[in-house]
This record gives C-alpha cells, structure tokens and sequence, in this order.
C-alpha cells in the first residue's frame, strides 16, 4: 500500500480557480504513487489567518492519518515564511512530509529539508527585521508628537472588563477563592475589584 497524501489547492481571490491546482496535484500523486486521503481547497488571501481547509490537513497529520501534504508550490501553504516553517516542523513532529510538485520536499529529517529550512529561516529574519524598525519608528513618532503610550497610571483595563463577572459572582455568594479559580482572575485581583466595585 502506497503513502496517503492530502491535495492542498488555494486561490488568493474568487475570480481564480483552484481546480486546475487540483487537476496538476491528483496528476501528480498518481505518478508518485500517492493514495489521495482528500482535497482540500480554498479562497482566501495568502496572508490570511484563517485557513479552515489547512487547518483541516493540519488535524489530519497530527492524527496520522496521512504521510504527506502535496501543494503545487510552497506559497500554497505557507502564510509567511515563518508560518511556513512553524507548521513543517509540526508536520515533521508528526512524520509528515510536504511535497510541492516541482518535487521539492521539505522535510526537516534530511540535509537537504535542514538546508531548505535555515535558508528560510534566513528569509523569515530578514522579513521580521523592516518590520520591528518600522514599528520603533512609529513609537517614537508618537512619542515626539506628545502621545502616551502603554498602560496609563489608574487604568486597569483586564480588572475592568472582568468586574462585572466578579461582582455577580460575589452577589451570587461566591468566594473569592472560588472566582480566583478562573484561570484569567488572580486571587489578588478578587479582592481588588471588590473594593473598587463597593466604593
């Protein structure tokens, strides 16, 4: 019995296609040898959050129900370059292959997959670095235009948004200890809410 693969298809906008993606990857795991476990296509930008169809193919290889993911190119799959490399390291956590059909497989258990990674990991840095300076100028701009960044003095915006929780809870007869065992309250915060809430 040959390995399983999932077909992974995505068109950035609705006026394209994924199925001529699809007809080049069934081609291709036929000649592979592959034993297609499922297709999986979607429309969504590349560098959108939410991808329920790889999310999809994601539980899949945790459940190891199949052996590798076949895109057509690697920017297929990856949101960014280091979403590329994050979720290749899951998959090879899981013995998961991903195969583009140029057949280039990235798998991080080879010279060639750890050669293909730490240059993308080259790329990913090089990618974070304008980004982080682009942000620090942006807050110094702000802070020369006079505007305060960060948490101000009296503001607790987490212990506010929680108070009315904490004081239906408390007039419901609760304890403190009891509300605290909310893992996004901490037992001083209680407390703290109270006294602001009974003032």
């Amino acid at each position: 019995m040959g390995q399983s693969a999932a077909l992974y298809a995505r068109a950035s906008t609705a006026d394209q296609s994924c199925q001529r993606q699809i007809a080049d990857l069934t081609a291709f795991a036929n000649r592979c040898g592959y034993e297609v476990a499922g297709t999986f296509a979607e429309t969504v930008s590349g560098a959108a959050s939410r991808r329920p169809e790889r999310d999809r193919i994601m539980r899949l290889a945790r459940q190891r129900r199949i052996d590798a993911v076949l895109v057509t190119e690697v920017s297929r799959w990856g949101r960014s370059t280091q979403d590329l490399l994050a979720t290749l390291h899951q998959l090879a956590g899981w013995n998961v292959s991903a195969v583009a059909r140029n057949g280039l497989a990235l798998e991080l258990d080879t010279p060639h997959g750890r050669m293909m990674a730490t240059v993308l990991a080259g790329i990913a840095q090089f990618e974070r670095e304008p980004i982080s300076e682009r942000v620090k100028s942006g807050l110094a701009a702000a802070r020369e235009r006079g505007v305060k960044l960060g948490r101000q003095p009296g503001q607790r915006p987490k212990a506010d948004r929680l108070a009315p929780k904490v004081l239906r809870a408390v007039d419901g007869g609760r304890g403190h200890r009891w509300i605290a065992r909310d893992p996004v309250i901490s037992e001083n915060t209680v407390p703290a809410i109270v006294r602001r809430g009974r003032g």
